[in-house]
């Protein structure tokens, strides 16, 4: 049931291996000048259907949550941030816990995935409070969001 509220984008690839493309072009160039057309077709449909198909689904919660957490980097690390930069900051941190809290409500993890996290947006929360700043706060909770999928 749960499936159905799933809110995420799904890249399909499709690739060729092209590893056996060779071998029935062969079998089927010497098929064709046997005269065998419809043996040749089957060859090269055989190989056609050799197609690989990969799918990776991509939760847009985390996706978003990505994205918040990079703009928000950059206004943590700016040592002049304005007032608005500040309150930019914290919404932006507030939506990323949001989007967190999504992707937990949906299934993209386990409980103990998330925690960390929240842990990781909260001490970023506190380090950045009145106006301060610094350098490398964010890159354990680009690890532990990017480890989600």
């Amino acid at each position: 049931m749960v499936s159905n509220l799933a809110s995420e984008v799904v890249f399909q690839t499709t690739n060729l291996p092209l590893a056996a493309y060779p071998t029935a072009i062969k079998s089927a160039a010497g098929l064709i000048a046997k005269s065998k057309v419809d043996e040749a077709k089957d060859t090269l449909q055989a190989a056609l259907n050799t197609l690989v198909i990969t799918e990776v689904a991509v939760p847009l919660p985390v996706l978003r949550a990505q994205v918040l957490l990079k703009d928000a980097e950059k206004l943590a690390e700016d040592d002049k941030r304005s007032e608005e930069g500040n309150k930019s900051l914290a919404a932006q941190l507030d939506e990323a816990r949001k989007q967190i809290r999504m992707a937990e409500a949906l299934g993209y993890g386990k409980k103990a995935d998330f925690e960390p996290i929240f842990e990781q947006i909260k001490e970023i929360e506190q380090k950045s409070s009145g106006g301060k700043s610094g350098k490398g706060w964010f890159d354990r909770i680009k690890k532990q969001v990017s480890d989600l999928f």
